[in-house]
């Protein structure tokens, strides 16, 4: 009787291991998409408002967003596309 309890416990804990196993490979099967940057093409002048940045962006090259950055002596908008 012990044998044939034991028998149905490991039987049970190996099925048990599959199914969390096959579960967690379906969760981390989700990949975001890369992100690149590039110098905004419809800015100009020196970019001191990253939110005015962030809505040229979005609303005039299609961008995910934008932000201020520095870029050698002064800072300019850069726009963020899926690449």
């Amino acid at each position: 009787m012990a044998k044939y309890l034991a028998s149905n416990n490991a039987t049970f804990l190996a099925v048990l291991f599959s199914f969390l196993v096959l579960f967690a490979s379906f969760e981390m099967q989700t990949v975001e998409a890369k992100v690149c940057s590039k110098r905004s093409i419809t800015w100009s002048g020196i970019c001191l408002n990253t939110g005015n940045c962030n809505r040229q962006c979005r609303n005039l090259e299609g961008a995910r967003a934008g932000a201020c950055h520095r870029q050698g002596w002064g800072f300019a908008c850069f726009c963020y596309f899926n690449c």
